[in-house]
């Protein structure tokens, strides 16, 4: 839970020295006033949709919110040194996907336009399936195992070697297909 607790510090401190209270901040993402402070206080694992709309609101990059700090030249982030940045059920709160544990591979980066993260997505028992929207693209490379991305009406799988790049606001979800999976996924949520 650090991580989320991290997450939503910082999402409290960018909150507060813009002057906005929760239900400010609620009403420019258009969520409930419970779901900020979920977030803030690190009680609802941080999911992609809601950041995204988040700091869109707050006018700053998904980045700012998931990364420690910042370096103007290129960034190498080596094997073992990716950090966990936050682990997330879903791309969305409600959703039972399962689980991503998202591992970002450009934390130090600043001014960026996209969010390359590694991503395992393990498989859930759940039969249900609630998809996700924001604005933006993103592009998956499987690199282990199999996974499916359901796309509007449509479901793909895909397995090792394969990618998908899509637009985001259509309705989508990512999930496992047989057993755990690892993904390369670069997200590009317009600010």
């Amino acid at each position: 839970m650090a991580e989320d607790g991290r997450t939503g510090g910082k999402m409290r401190t960018l909150r507060e020295s813009l002057g906005l209270s929760v239900e400010d901040l609620a009403q420019r993402c258009e969520c409930d006033a419970s779901t900020i402070e979920g977030l803030e206080a690190g009680e609802i694992a941080p999911s992609l949709a809601p950041l995204i709309k988040v700091t869109r609101a707050l006018g700053v990059r998904l980045g700012t919110l998931l990364d420690d700090d910042t370096n103007v030249g290129p960034v190498v982030t080596r094997r073992d040194e990716a950090d966990r940045v936050a682990r997330m059920k879903s791309l969305e709160t409600r959703s039972d996907a399962g689980e991503l544990d998202f591992f970002s591979l450009a934390p130090g980066k600043s001014a960026r336009h996209m969010e390359p993260f590694a991503i395992t997505v393990s498989p859930t028992d759940k039969q249900t399936h609630t998809l996700s929207s924001h604005e933006g693209e993103e592009f998956i490379y499987v690199l282990d195992g199999a996974i499916e991305v359901e796309y509007g009406k449509d479901t793909h799988r895909l397995g090792a070697g394969d990618s998908i790049y899509y637009d985001s606001i259509v309705p989508h979800e990512v999930r496992a297909a047989d057993g755990a999976a690892q993904i390369l996924a670069v997200v590009y949520a317009p600010v």
